[in-house]
């Protein structure tokens, strides 16, 4: 596994196509921002991949807002 340190507004790159931004950090929590191909399924840990329907959907999520 590797682990990084990054700090607010830090981007890591995944591959060609995925950009996590490091959105917010408050105590113990850390906000992400993910932009990924909105045909990529993107889940938490917690949620049970087997409940989902496999085909392709929109994952776009919430709102975008300008940084």
């Amino acid at each position: 596994m590797l682990v990084l340190s990054r700090k607010e507004s830090e981007k890591v790159l995944l591959g060609d196509d995925i950009v996590l931004t490091i959105v917010r950090l408050s105590g113990d929590r850390v906000r992400l921002g993910i932009e990924a191909p909105s045909n990529m399924l993107i889940l938490r840990e917690e949620l049970d991949e087997s409940d989902i329907d496999k085909k392709p959907q929109d994952h776009r999520g919430g709102k975008r807002r300008a940084a």
